[in-house]
């Protein structure tokens, strides 16, 4: 007796303490096709928009940076209080809509089982994997949905555009993720385009007296007023990695060693020497940048997850569960 029950405590114990980590087999026995429904959904949008890696990857990004990976990106603005996607950061953000056709999906199939956070993981990893035929990084699954997403969160946990070296490094040091990470994941800046603001100033009014950044390529910076005159327009987009952004690769570290990122914080990295010899290397090898992007992309997705019985799993990734504050 006295055996029997101290193997079912032992159980007990194991299983508690595994019921809050992530998992590659987490829907093995409750939802086994949530990869292939996500997959082939990711499939049928990027035919359509080529785009829709750089949204994705986006969207994850600064989801995981506020409040964790828990989805509160994806959640609609209730009442007077402002979502996150209100914030003007994430207001250029795309692909809800994509989101919103694999969670519909999933539902058909699993209901009530596959978190909105877990789906937005894979959906980027497939999105960026889609043009190579294979994935480029694993994704662990068993993240749950928060009940919270305020648009007041934003600043301060998201890098800006503008922020130098060491205000980066302490950003991401507070998220768990250390320089390498930084350099890393920065490599997505391979991907998608920018609206002229985010870096106007580096072309018109450096330092208050109508300069540009000597930290950017003269001649380039010359091509950027030519396509974002003074004041910047809204309506004006430029590519963060000139003639590449639309491939997922290392091109992004040759454009920065040749001083032509777009905005300060790219040129950040190349201001500490440590940084720099990162960028350095990861130029030097694109299956180097694959590998170490895929290390980094397992420790951003796993911030401040909700996991057990912590959050919800979502019903509409839009909105939180009824009956839910």
């Amino acid at each position: 007796m006295r055996a029997g029950y101290s193997i079912f405590l032992l159980i007990l114990s194991l299983t508690v303490c595994n019921a809050g980590k992530l998992s590659n087999t987490f829907y093995k026995n409750t939802c086994p096709q949530v990869e292939k429904i996500v997959r082939e959904i990711i499939q049928i949008h990027t035919r359509n928009n080529p785009s829709l890696g750089a949204q994705l990857i986006r969207m994850q990004f600064h989801d995981c940076f506020v409040r964790g990976c828990d989805a509160s990106v994806l959640l609609d603005t209730v009442s007077n209080s402002k979502a996150e996607k209100e914030a003007i950061p994430n207001q250029s953000l795309g692909g809800f809509d994509v989101i919103d056709d694999i969670k519909a999906a999933i539902e058909r199939v699993c209901p009530k089982v596959v978190s909105c956070a877990d789906i937005l993981a894979l959906a980027a990893r497939d999105a960026i994997s889609s043009p190579f035929k294979k994935s480029m990084w694993s994704v662990q699954l068993g993240r749950r949905d928060g009940r919270v997403s305020l648009a007041t969160e934003i600043s301060g946990n998201l890098p800006s555009p503008f922020a130098n070296f060491t205000s980066l490094v302490q950003l991401f040091k507070g998220k768990g993720l250390n320089v390498n990470d930084l350099v890393v994941l920065s490599g997505a800046h391979t991907l998608g385009d920018s609206r002229c603001g985010a870096f106007s100033r580096r072309l018109y009014n450096f330092t208050s007296k109508g300069d540009a950044d000597p930290s950017l390529d003269p001649t380039y910076a010359k091509i950027l007023r030519k396509k974002c005159p003074n004041p910047a327009s809204p309506a004006i987009t430029v590519e963060m990695d000139p003639g590449s952004s639309l491939s997922f690769d290392n091109h992004y570290y040759d454009i920065l060693l040749q001083k032509k990122g777009l905005f300060v914080s790219d040129a950040a990295l190349l201001t500490d020497k440590n940084s720099n010899k990162i960028v350095t290397r990861l130029q030097r090898s694109r299956s180097l940048f694959f590998t170490a992007f895929a290390k980094s992309m397992k420790k951003m997705a796993a911030i401040g997850v909700l996991t057990g019985n912590a959050g919800e799993i979502r019903q509409n990734c839009r909105v939180v569960n009824p009956g839910k504050n």
